[in-house]
């Protein structure tokens, strides 16, 4: 009995697969290949560049999702105990500046500051090295297009206009590594710009909750016995 649908074997399907998979390596390492040393320059940046903005990205996730916000950081300060532990760049801050605090209000303002000073740089960290790298890819696009217009134009001194197939090695490599030095710089560009952004805004909130900080710290009453202290003065007492 003739069936109405061809049969398909399932080791012929997943052999077509293989065949299709193994067709499109070697169509992608063509398309590539002209590019040279180019390419793989641009593959090394590409995936240097991608790093950092994913570390970025985790790390003012980290800082930003699960912060302490400003009455709740004055509060830590008024009872000069710190809250459930979280990741936030407020929190650690204000938990820092608990352990260290002083009985002076000069000092403990001044404490907060060397805080904030130690932290602000890790907030701006690579993303200098992401912009520089985001445009350092167009310009290695650009100097691929110019090595390919060289190749092309020694292609003319030798064998004139006439053979298009040497030819087409030098504008071949002059289009790839343009077009991805872009595919490359184009993204990085606004990722640069959207982190540093964020970073601007996590600073932000950090200078207004330093200068609560300290309005809350010039409030608190002076020679006031730290934590746990209380207990120690009752005993002494008795």
């Amino acid at each position: 009995m003739a069936l109405p649908y061809p049969y398909i074997s399932p080791l012929s399907s997943s052999g077509d697969t293989k065949r299709r998979k193994t067709t499109m390596r070697s169509t992608a390492y063509e398309y590539y290949r002209p590019g040279g040393v180019i390419m793989v320059t641009l593959a090394v940046l590409s995936v240097w560049m991608w790093t950092l903005i994913i570390e970025r990205i985790l790390f003012f996730r980290k800082m930003d999702t699960h912060d302490t916000n400003i009455n709740e950081a004055i509060n830590m300060i008024a009872r000069r105990q710190p809250a459930q532990p979280r990741p936030g760049l407020c929190y650690v801050i204000v938990s820092e500046y608990l352990r260290m605090h002083s009985q002076d209000t000069t000092l403990n303002r001044r404490i907060l500051d060397q805080l904030v000073l130690k932290k602000r740089p890790k907030m701006s960290r690579f993303l200098q090295t992401i912009t520089i790298l985001a445009a350092t890819a167009p310009l290695l696009g650009l100097l691929g297009t110019v090595t390919g217009i060289i190749t092309t134009f020694d292609a003319i001194t030798l064998f004139g206009t006439g053979n298009a197939k040497a030819l087409a090695g030098g504008i071949s490599k002059a289009l790839i590594t343009t077009q991805c030095g872009l595919l490359v710089g184009i993204p990085g560009l606004f990722m640069g710009s959207f982190l540093t952004r964020r970073s601007h805004s996590i600073e932000q909130r950090l200078t207004e909750t330093v200068m609560a900080l300290k309005r809350a710290i010039e409030k608190q009453p002076r020679n006031l016995p730290k934590p746990g202290m209380t207990d120690l003065i009752g005993q002494t007492a008795r």
